[in-house]
């Protein structure tokens, strides 16, 4: 069984978070989920709820998978070096590493994403691609796949990318089957993305 570090930080947007872990989740035999914050208490998402927390930065740093939300407070919490320097060690750790919208932009910042292609959310792309100059950023993507990192376009698109990690790791027939008992429309070609235009980044 495979862990995956689920990180959430205050304001963390709730779609970004639980859509990918909806598919992420799979049908619980093949992926542990550990929620990971920078500390022990619950933590709010952008709407309010809360969660609660499995594990901190401090305790552990070495995980099969790791799951990075976005949300606008993704631009405060990078400035946070104990978190980058986490985020680099679990990056380094990982098999796969996965972002979705600003936390595309927090792995960056991190430098993990040095020399690499990535996207993130559009409606915001030309005000928060300049916070991670060495990243090739991809301004028409639903998501993109570099070597082990994964990195989407705004909030639903995490959970395209995240089936599309599923079906890499244990085979399309298995991303299939949990898209189908989502009732959820898999959009597989990583490179639809009309929000692009509508961004006027194309």
């Amino acid at each position: 069984m495979k862990k995956l570090a689920a990180f959430v930080f205050p304001g963390f947007e709730t779609l970004d978070y639980f859509g990918p872990i909806e598919m992420l989740g799979g049908f619980g035999e093949e992926i542990e989920l550990i929620t990971v914050a920078q500390g022990q208490d619950p933590v709010s998402s952008v709407h309010g709820q809360r969660i609660v927390i499995d594990k901190t930065i401090a305790e552990k740093n070495d995980y099969d998978l790791v799951l990075i939300p976005g949300g606008d407070a993704a631009l405060i919490v990078a400035k946070d070096e104990e978190l980058t320097q986490w985020i680099r060690e679990a990056s380094a750790n990982a098999e796969r590493v996965m972002a979705v919208c600003t936390g595309t932009v927090l792995l960056g910042i991190a430098g993990v994403l040095d020399g690499r292609k990535a996207t993130t959310n559009k409606l915001d792309f030309m005000k928060t691609v300049p916070l991670a100059p060495n990243v090739d950023w991809v301004k028409e993507a639903r998501w993109v796949k570099d070597g082990k990192f994964y990195t989407s376009s705004g909030v639903s698109a995490g959970m395209d990318m995240a089936l599309a990690v599923m079906e890499d790791l244990f085979g399309g027939e298995m991303a299939d089957r949990i898209a189908l008992g989502c009732e959820y429309e898999w959009h597989k070609d990583a490179n639809r993305d009309p929000f692009a235009k509508t961004a006027g980044l194309i």
